[in-house]
C-alpha cells in the first residue's frame, strides 16, 4: 500500500514538479478551490470549509498554499492576504486533523528564506540565527509558528519547515520574468545589484521535498537554498551569457522600482545569503549547485528537466 501525501497549493508551480516525481511512489492528493480531477478536494480558507474526505488515510501533508509574495503590491488587504492564505489554511488543517483524531507522520510545510530578513549583510545564515524584524520575517514566523502547532499538540510526529529561496524554472517565476527583458536586450540588475539572491534549481526543492518525506530523520527547519551564493547583478550577468545577450542597460535605479511596488521594492532590493549545509548533512546532494549550469538546464536543455 502507498502511503498516502495531501498536498496544499495544487496549483503551484512547486506543488505541480513535485507530483511527477513522487507520484509513483505516494498516493497524492490535492487541496484546491475547485476540483476537476479525482484527486482533488475542495477547500476554502475564508470561508474556514473543507472537505475532509480528503485526510481519511492520509500519513503526510506537504503545504505548499500561499499567496505570491511579489505579485501585487503590499496595500494592508494585501498583507492580510499573505499572512491568511498560510497561517489560516494551516490552522484550517490542523483543526481539521484534529477533529478527525488523527496523528501525521509528517507535516512539511513551505516556507521562506526571508525568515532572516531582508537586508544585505555579509553575514551567512543558518537555522540558528533568529528572525529579521520586517514584514517578510514575521510572515515566515506566522507560517513557521502554525506548522509547528502540528507536533506541539501531538497531531503529527514530525514537522519540516523547507526555508525557500528564489526557486529558479523555465517555466515560471522569478527567471521567466527576468528572460525576456534580457532577450529583447533591456535587461539589467535591481538597484545597486549587490544584494544577494539565495537561489535554488527547481528540481532540487522538489528533492529536498522527497527527501523530506521519505527521511524520518528530518525535523525541525532547513534552508533549501543552493550552495553556491550570487548577487542580482551576477544572476543577471550570468543569464545573459548563458543566452548570449550583451547587457548594456544601466542598473535600475532604487527609487523606481519604490515608486513602482512600494514596501515590496525591499524584498528585490535588498537579500542575505544563507546556508545549506544542514541539508547537506542529512545527505542531501544537489544536483545544480552551480549557477551557470542550472541555468543552462532550464534555459538551453529544458526537455532535461
Amino acid at each position: 500500500m502507498k502511503e498516502i501525501v495531501l498536498i496544499t497549493g495544487a496549483g503551484g508551480m512547486v506543488a505541480k514538479e513535485l507530483s511527477k516525481k513522487t507520484g509513483n511512489e505516494f498516493e497524492l492528493r490535492f487541496l484546491t478551490r475547485k476540483k476537476k480531477h479525482d484527486h482533488e478536494f475542495e477547500w476554502d480558507i475564508k470561508k474556514g470549509t473543507i472537505d475532509e474526505s480528503a485526510l481519511e488515510g492520509v500519513s503526510h501533508i506537504i503545504h505548499l498554499a500561499g499567496a505570491n509574495i511579489s505579485e501585487k503590491r503590499w496595500t494592508r488587504e494585501r498583507k492580510e492576504e499573505l499572512i491568511s492564505s498560510r497561517v489560516d489554511s494551516a490552522k484550517l488543517l490542523l483543526d481539521t486533523v484534529r477533529k478527525k483524531n488523527m496523528r501525521l507522520k509528517s507535516f512539511i510545510s513551505a516556507s521562506g528564506i526571508n525568515f532572516y530578513g531582508t537586508e544585505t549583510t555579509e553575514k551567512i545564515y543558518t537555522e540558528e540565527d533568529m528572525p529579521g524584524n520586517d514584514f517578510l520575517s514575521e510572515v515566515v514566523v506566522l507560517w513557521e509558528r502554525a506548522a509547528d502547532d502540528f507536533k506541539e499538540q501531538l497531531l503529527a510526529e514530525r514537522v519540516v519547515k523547507i526555508r525557500t529561496a528564489v526557486v529558479l524554472s523555465g517555466k515560471d517565476g522569478a527567471l521567466k520574468k527576468m528572460v525576456p527583458t534580457i532577450q529583447y536586450g533591456i535587461g539589467s540588475a535591481l538597484g545597486s545589484g549587490k544584494q544577494y539572491m539565495p537561489w535554488i534549481h527547481i528540481d532540487d526543492i522538489c528533492a529536498i521535498y522527497e527527501a523530506a518525506l521519505k527521511n524520518p530523520e528530518m525535523d525541525g527547519a532547513y534552508n533549501a537554498v543552493a550552495p553556491q551564493h550570487t548577487t542580482n547583478e551576477n544572476l543577471t550577468r550570468k543569464i545573459a551569457e548563458v543566452l548570449h545577450k550583451p547587457l548594456f542597460m544601466p542598473n535600475v535605479p532604487s527609487f523606481v522600482l519604490k515608486l513602482m511596488f512600494g514596501e515590496l521594492a525591499d524584498a528585490l532590493l535588498k537579500g542575505s545569503r544563507a546556508s545549506s549545509q544542514k541539508i547537506q548533512d542529512t545527505g542531501f546532494v544537489f544536483r545544480f549547485p552551480d549557477l551557470k549550469k542550472a541555468l543552462e538546464n532550464l534555459l538551453i536543455h529544458p526537455k532535461n528537466n
